[in-house]
């Protein structure tokens, strides 16, 4: 048989094409000499939140999310630490406090053992004008998660043996917070920026107010407080309106009691002159500073121009603040500054724990970035704030109990249905003569409250050589009163 051969050229053509399909792709390289640029951030796009409410006042806001089979109901009540009757400081927070001490048929232990039987979590906190009583359940659990929800918010026990021991967890926060710099340092700045205002006071109350609050005052409190006009409550989760409203109408539909009428909370005029208040606690490893001034409410229409403002101020890890004092200099673990939005103005504060040693350099940087805010801002930090704000505002609505959080927003300062979901958008609205505006108005270094909580023997006469302005030296005691009969 004769072989037949292909001609040599005709082969190398064959190779030539199998070497091909193996031979490397050539692609145009990224650029590595930059950072790349952010993809567009995520939508917010939430469900719709429906309202209803019940004939005896009551409102309730539902927020329907089936991705997991729980329920989260928080009941906002308008009932805080600035109705605090005078003398009585502390009473809102007790009252808290006391309403998972027990509730309807059950003591404090039975109705502990019988949240958690149903896997569930309930809890209590006030704040300045509310206060928020939580149930997370799971949702086959509903039925029963009402039943106690309700004992709580309208039957508490408020047993006298269980206010003695919850009095006396608060005098003993109280009294450790002579350990603490950082709870002086604030309890300290407030009270030099508000003064005997409400917003001023410590919402715990003192030693002294604690002592006299009474089975008697949780009852009035409550009395005049806790009703349904008073209150709205939010569901987020599981479950939709014509499953949850019949539940609800069961636990609360039959509830009933006028409101009484809040103390007025005068207004908040802006202090006019600088201070400078040194706290002693000798042996102290750190300093402890708050440098600040009355700042904005949370309606004024600046709002979304300080948020991005005070981002590029200390609002974030790349913040100026940061990168000042902790990353260029090393005074610092970290620095940052905020605006407390509330419904009169509430405080904006710098703040940061340096090394002793270095208390007054750091405080010459504090108010060298206080002034530099007031300066034009260039366009790229501008748009990395942004960026980073809006990238980052969807991960607040993670859990049924962050949303629920997030609506008590809605309900208490009564925005808008479509606020989160256009939230994104007027963030990245913000203009540079936006931030340069609000920067002006807000951060004026003319009448900053400088305070600090640190070894006076080791950084009084320096920090006085910076003539930030009049000096006042407390102790401890001269803040929190003497300390108890045993305590320190």
């Amino acid at each position: 048989m004769v072989e037949t051969r292909r001609p040599l050229s005709h082969s190398l053509l064959i190779l030539a094409a199998l070497g091909a399909l193996h031979a490397p792709v050539l692609q145009a390289q990224p650029d590595r000499t930059a950072p790349p640029r952010p993809g567009p951030p995520p939508e917010l796009r939430l469900p719709p939140i429906q309202h209803y409410g019940f004939s005896n006042g009551t409102k309730v806001v539902l927020l329907e999310r089936h991705s997991v089979p729980v329920v989260q109901i928080n009941l906002l009540v308008r009932a805080g630490t600035s109705m605090d009757p005078a003398g009585k400081g502390g009473l809102a927070s007790i009252t808290a406090a006391m309403l998972t001490e027990g509730a309807g048929p059950r003591g404090a232990l039975e109705f502990a053992d019988a949240v958690d039987y149903l896997g569930a979590q309930v809890a209590a906190s006030a704040r300045l004008y509310t206060t928020t009583v939580a149930l997370h359940t799971p949702l086959s659990k509903l039925d029963s998660g009402l039943v106690l929800l309700a004992d709580l918010v309208r039957r508490p026990a408020f047993l006298p043996g269980e206010l003695a021991r919850v009095r006396n967890e608060h005098l003993t926060a109280i009294l450790q917070m002579r350990d603490d710099p950082d709870i002086l340092a604030s309890l300290v700045f407030k009270r030099t920026l508000y003064g005997e205002h409400p917003y001023g006071a410590p919402s715990i109350g003192s030693a002294a107010s604690l002592a006299t609050v009474t089975v008697d005052d949780l009852r009035i409190f409550h009395a005049a407080y806790f009703v349904p006009a008073n209150t709205t409550i939010i569901v987020v989760g599981d479950i939709t309106a014509a499953e949850i409203m019949p539940k609800l109408e069961k636990a609360f539909g039959t509830w009933s009691g006028n409101a009484v009428s809040p103390p007025p909370v005068p207004p908040v005029p802006q202090k006019r002159e600088k201070t400078l208040v040194l706290v002693d606690k000798p042996g102290a490893a750190q300093s402890v500073i708050r440098i600040g001034r009355i700042g904005a409410a949370r309606l004024t229409d600046d709002y979304y121009a300080i948020v991005v403002m005070n981002a590029l101020l200390g609002g974030t890890f790349t913040s100026r603040l940061n990168m000042n004092l902790r990353e260029a200099h090393g005074y610092s673990y970290g620095a940052s500054s905020q605006f407390d939005f509330l419904p009169l103005p509430g405080p904006f504060v710098a703040a940061a724990s340096v090394q002793t040693e270095v208390t007054d350099k750091a405080l010459t940087e504090f108010v060298n970035e206080l002034r530099g805010i007031l300066e034009p801002v260039p366009d790229g930090d501008l748009e990395r704030v942004k960026n980073y704000l809006a990238l980052g505002f969807t991960g607040g609505f993670q859990s049924v109990a962050q949303i629920a959080s997030q609506l008590e927003e809605l309900a208490i300062y009564g925005l808008p249905d479509d606020y989160f979901n256009g939230y994104i958008g007027r963030i990245l609205a913000v203009t540079k003569p936006d931030v340069e505006r609000v920067a002006r108005r807000y951060i004026n270094t003319d009448d900053l409250a400088f305070i600090v909580v640190g070894d006076r023997k080791e950084i009084g006469e320096r920090v006085t050589a910076l003539n930030l302005a009049p000096a006042t030296f407390l102790t401890i005691d001269e803040v929190l009163g003497p300390a108890p009969e045993g305590g320190k």
